[in-house]
């Protein structure tokens, strides 16, 4: 019997999956714990109208991110820091301060974990920080730090 599976099956297939199984694996097992549907043609199509539907949401998502990315690029946000002794910085700047001065400054709701710092910013300046929009979409927001008055 053909069974489209609606879960992940351990030893069997993944999600979405169309597999050949046992009849009596399929009726004891897949379809009362709701792990399947038998592969009819009407359950055939209502898959592919997901996987289409699948599809475009995440060509939306991914040209969202795009964008966005662009739009970053043009974008600079200045975080205040207190300064130590001889001008040096007095604490690091962490990726919740970026993403707070992001939502204030330029209106951008960036979450706090998708923002990367190869190692923690300790000193004044203009720095560019990666920002992880997308897995195939990354974009770069200038961040400038000052002296706190």
């Amino acid at each position: 019997m053909k069974v489209i599976l609606l879960e992940d099956v351990k030893s069997l297939g993944k999600r979405g999956e169309i597999v050949n199984v046992n009849d009596g694996y399929a009726r004891n097992y897949i379809l009362p714990r709701k792990l399947g549907l038998e592969a009819n043609s009407k359950n055939l199509n209502d898959l592919k109208l997901q996987k289409a539907n699948e599809e475009k949401v995440a060509k939306e998502q991914l040209e969202a991110a795009r964008s966005l990315a662009g739009e970053l690029e043009e974008k600079e946000v200045c975080v205040k820091m207190k300064a130590g002794e001889g001008g040096r910085a007095f604490g690091s700047v962490s990726t919740k301060e970026i993403a707070q001065a992001a939502k204030e400054q330029c209106g951008l709701d960036i979450d706090k974990k998708k923002i990367q710092l190869a190692e923690p910013i300790k000193s004044f300046g203009v720095f560019e920080v990666t920002i992880k929009l997308h897995p195939k979409v990354s974009g770069r927001l200038k961040v400038k730090v000052v002296e706190e008055n």
